[in-house]
């Protein structure tokens, strides 16, 4: 493996790890359930999107790299999927969103 393909694998790692650090962040700071998920979602499929293609790109075998797409596509087509339905629940159990969300559209369908 060159240089080029070390150096470019390791920055994948870096930033797909700084994604899924901010993702840990978010699910620490955030103020209600809906924020976390958001942050938990998008932010951790991104990085460990990124940490999958970062693999695939090292191993350089087609089996890996068949099985790291695989995933990725996974990620991609679960989580948002998962944390929609999660959030759906969640509200429909009672959970209010915090004060800084300033426009609830599914209040009407409460009533």
């Amino acid at each position: 493996m060159t240089p080029v393909y070390e150096i470019a694998v390791g920055v994948v790692l870096v930033v797909g790890s700084i994604f899924s650090l901010i993702a840990t962040i978010g699910l620490l700071r955030l103020k209600d359930v809906y924020m976390r998920m958001h942050a938990g979602s998008k932010a951790g499929t991104l990085g460990s999107g990124l940490m999958l293609i970062a693999l695939a790109v090292h191993a350089g075998e087609v089996d890996v790299l068949t099985r790291a797409l695989a995933g990725v596509v996974f990620f991609l087509l679960t989580a948002p999927v998962a944390a929609h339905l999660l959030a759906k629940a969640a509200y429909q159990a009672g959970y209010k969103p915090c004060a800084d969300t300033h426009i609830d559209e599914m209040a009407d369908d409460r009533k």
